[in-house]
C-alpha cells in the first residue's frame, strides 16, 4: 500500500489546515493489494495471488475504512480502525503511518510523533512518511528537524510529491521568519505545480509583506480567478488591490467575498475596514 497525495482534495482545505500540508489521506486505497515490502509479520502464513499474507488483507481493509472515515471527519472511530490493523498485523508501517495523521488531526502531537517515528523506522526511506514528520516537527516549531526531514524526501529519487513536499519547506520557512528562503522554496514548488492555489497564496502574502504590489497581485490573481478561490483568498486580494488602488478590482472582490462568505471572519474584517490587521 502506498499513502500518497490526493491534490483536489487538499486544495478543498487550504491554506489553512494541516491537512494541506499532509500527503496521503485520501489515496490509501491505492495499490493495496501489494504488502510493499512493510514488515514480515505473518511471513510463515499462506499468501494470496498478490504475495499478501491473510494478517495483511485483514489489517489493509481496516485501514481502508479507517481512511474513510478519517476523510469524513470522524478521526475516533478511524482511529479504533488503524489498531484494529495493528492487532491483525503489528508490523504493517503504513497503519502507523495512518495512526500518526489520525493523532494530527485530533492534535495530539506526541503521540501522532510516536506513530509517524515507528512508521519511518519500518521505512526510514519512505518520502510521504518523511513529509508528513517534517510538516508534524513544524507544527511544534522544531523547524531545523523539519527542514532535514523535507530534505531527506526531496532527495528520494523519482518522489512524485516533491511539489508538495516544497510547499510545506516553503510554509515552514514563513512561519520561522525566513522570508528569502520561504520565496525560494516555493518559488521552486510553483514551477512544477503553478495551479496550486496554497503556493500561490502564501507567494501573494510573502509578496505583500514585502511591498512587491504586482508580483503579490499576479499570484492572488491567480489563485482568484480559479476553483480554488475562498475567504482568505478573496480577502488578499482586496488588500493588494487597495494597495494598488484598483478600486474597481477592489470593489469585485469585496463583493465576491460578501456574497459568497457572509459569515466569514475575513468578511468581517471587510466590513469593520481592518486592512491592516
Amino acid at each position: 500500500m502506498n499513502i500518497r497525495n490526493n491534490a483536489s482534495a487538499a486544495a478543498q482545505r487550504w491554506p489553512l489546515g494541516a491537512a494541506a500540508c499532509l500527503l496521503g489521506l485520501a489515496a490509501m486505497l491505492a495499490g493495496c493489494a501489494s504488502p510493499a515490502g512493510d514488515g514480515d509479520a505473518g511471513a510463515s502464513e499462506s499468501t494470496s495471488v498478490h504475495g499478501e499474507t491473510e494478517a495483511r488483507r485483514r489489517a489493509r481493509i481496516r485501514l481502508e475504512l479507517a481512511t474513510s472515515y478519517l476523510q469524513r471527519g470522524q478521526a475516533q472511530v478511524a482511529l479504533d480502525e488503524v489498531r484494529q490493523a495493528l492487532a491483525a498485523d503489528p508490523a504493517y508501517a503504513d497503519a502507523y503511518h495512518l495512526r500518526g495523521l489520525v493523532f494530527m488531526a485530533m492534535g495530539d502531537l506526541a503521540q501522532a510523533e510516536d506513530s509517524l517515528k515507528r512508521a519511518l523506522g519500518m521505512k526510514p526511506s519512505d518520502p510521504d512518511i518523511l513529509h508528513n514528520l517534517g510538516w508534524l516537527q513544524c507544527q511544534r516549531q522544531q523547524y531545523a528537524q523539519a527542514d532535514q526531514l523535507f530534505e531527506r524526501a526531496l532527495a528520494v529519487p523519482a518522489y512524485a510529491g516533491r511539489s508538495k513536499t516544497l510547499m510545506s519547506q516553503g510554509m515552514c520557512y514563513q512561519r520561522a521568519g525566513r522570508p528569502e528562503q520561504a520565496e525560494q522554496t516555493l518559488l521552486r514548488a510553483y514551477e512544477i505545480d503553478a495551479g496550486n492555489p496554497v503556493v500561490g497564496y502564501h507567494l501573494a502574502s510573502l509578496m505583500l509583506a514585502r511591498g512587491e504590489m504586482a508580483r503579490a497581485q499576479f499570484y492572488i490573481r491567480r489563485v482568484n480567478n480559479g476553483e480554488f478561490a475562498n475567504a482568505e483568498s478573496l480577502w488578499l486580494g482586496v488588500k493588494i488591490e487597495r494597495q494598488l488602488r484598483d478600486l474597481a478590482a477592489m470593489r469585485q472582490l469585496s463583493e465576491q467575498l460578501r456574497k459568497r462568505f457572509p459569515d466569514a471572519k475575513e468578511t468581517r474584517s471587510l466590513d469593520r475596514g481592518a486592512f491592516d490587521e
